[in-house]
């Protein structure tokens, strides 16, 4: 396994080992990196990686003689425009570092693997290190989740650069892609001065794609108040692409050692087989839909055509929307000089944060990345337009409503008159219960066309749940709350 521990920063200590030259890198003089040989991979590359200062007292991982202490800013030795991501976050550009010095060679897939051959860790610091606590903190003192998105997508991405890699410690050409986030839930609070670690895992391999788990524990350090188990659960598909010609290129094997690993297996085999199954029910059409269309857009028509009769406890799905256009730089690049994904992650989810801000009247705390699918990448260079809305709230706990909101990525090409979805991206957020006793009021999302309408049936329908009339409005509730002689 291979271990990313806490990034303190220390210059001072930099100094020591070099003069670094002026203007190189944001974190050329911040980290410090031991590399150490593990012998339970083949090869150095994946050897365990410790940004931890000798002179701390925090959490180190294990050292052998043959320990070499190199600084960060080693890799600034090479042509800038060869590094990508120069402004990440610290645990991406470690995590990129190691991968860097990997040999490519053209062959087949090997010999199955097993989970812990690819098994990598990331350590965070945050109980005594104040300027990595205060990169990952937002403005009300608590994690910044945008942030832990972005790190889990370039975790999730070493996982599989490992897997697929020789036994010979050799990297075969491939390009890795991200092409979907299943899910994502928050089962408890993350406190941002408390230690955590991320650790992620093959569960899952198909003919090109694999799944990948990662799980967020934060340490509990005889804090009461916070316990050992997963905080957050995310699954990952990454597919595999030939990098000459761009088609689905075969991957090693996965491997399960335990039952543990066995059980993960299959379930994630059947969320294979379901998700082939929507598929094709999508091709299909469905004609049932038609009556919860219907029912969906009738309280529309009163808003468009008598808008001084619409219920005041309900809102335009138009009308709760917000967007942002920016031009994707070189400094966003991941290692294929594509846009990283873990970078478009991170700003759809502050989009959507603003969003549900915005609408709810308070400040939202983060509960689920409902699903994320990548369907083009975005190149350096790319006009990119994001576009946010409010699906849909649910009021099953009336203390504590959620708040699902859509952000949508446009690849915009102005010169060749043309706009392309690169991405879509679904969240859920909580409600601060303190705000609805003062008052606050979560009003009903209404869609207005059919092409809004269809949006809700299909989120819907993947988090089973359903419509059901009551006190006049159109609500969505979970599913087994419901009743027959109401429901849509």
């Amino acid at each position: 396994m291979v271990e990313y521990t806490a990034f303190n920063f220390h210059l001072h200590s930099m100094q020591l080992l070099r003069n670094p030259k002026p203007c190189v890198s944001l974190f050329h003089h911040l980290l410090r990196l031991k590399i150490t040989p593990s012998c339970s991979c083949p090869s150095n590359h994946f050897s365990t990686v410790s940004t931890t200062d000798p002179t701390t007292t925090g959490p180190t991982t294990p050292t052998t003689s043959t320990s070499v202490l190199i600084d960060a800013g080693s890799s600034n030795r090479k042509p800038v425009d060869l590094w990508p991501g120069m402004f990440h976050s610290p645990a991406i550009y470690a995590l990129w570092e190691a991968r860097s010095s990997t040999l490519e060679k053209s062959d087949g897939p090997s010999l199955p693997k097993a989970p812990s051959r690819s098994r990598t860790t990331i350590f965070y610091n945050f109980s005594s290190d104040h300027m990595l606590r205060e990169q990952y903190r937002n403005p009300w003192n608590h994690i910044r989740m945008g942030k832990l998105v972005e790190d889990f997508d370039a975790l999730a991405g070493t996982v599989a650069f490992k897997h697929c890699s020789n036994e010979d410690g050799t990297a075969r050409p491939l390009l890795l892609v991200t092409a979907s986030v299943d899910k994502m839930v928050l089962t408890k609070p993350i406190h941002i001065d408390a230690d955590l670690t991320i650790v992620g895992a093959v569960t899952w391999v198909g003919r090109s794609s694999m799944e990948i788990q990662l799980e967020l524990i934060q340490s509990a350090q005889g804090n009461p108040n916070i316990s050992n188990s997963p905080a957050l659960v995310a699954k990952f598909t990454f597919v595999a692409r030939d990098s000459a010609t761009g088609k689905a290129a075969p991957i090693n094997q996965v491997s399960p050692e335990n039952e543990e690993e066995r059980l993960l297996w299959e379930e994630a085999e059947e969320r294979n087989k379901l998700r082939k199954r929507k598929n094709q029910e999508q091709k299909h059409g469905d004609c049932e839909d038609t009556s919860r269309l219907k029912a969906l857009l009738a309280e529309a028509r009163i808003f468009c055509d008598m808008p001084a009769l619409a219920n005041r406890d309900s809102i335009l799905m138009t009308d709760t929307g917000l967007q942002n256009s920016f031009i994707c730089q070189p400094q966003q690049r991941n290692i294929h000089g594509r846009i990283f994904g873990g970078f478009l992650m991170r700003r759809a989810f502050e989009l959507a944060f603003s969003t549900a801000y915005a609408f709810a009247g308070a400040a939202p705390h983060f509960l689920e990345v409902d699903h994320v699918d990548f369907f083009k990448p975005v190149d350096v260079g790319n006009f990119l337009r994001l576009k946010s809305c409010v699906l849909y709230t649910e009021h099953d706990n009336s203390d504590e409503p959620l708040v699902n909101v859509e952000v949508v990525a446009h690849v915009t090409k102005p010169e060749h008159r043309s706009s392309e979805v690169s991405n879509r991206f679904y969240f859920t957020f909580g409600v601060d219960p303190e705000g609805i006793k003062n008052g606050l009021r979560i009003r009903h999302v209404v869609p207005a066309t059919e092409e809004e309408a269809r949006k809700v049936l299909e989120r819907v329908d993947a988090e089973n749940l359903t419509l059901v009339k009551k006190d006049g409005n159109l609500q969505v509730v979970k599913e087994h709350k419901s009743t027959p002689n109401t429901n849509v």
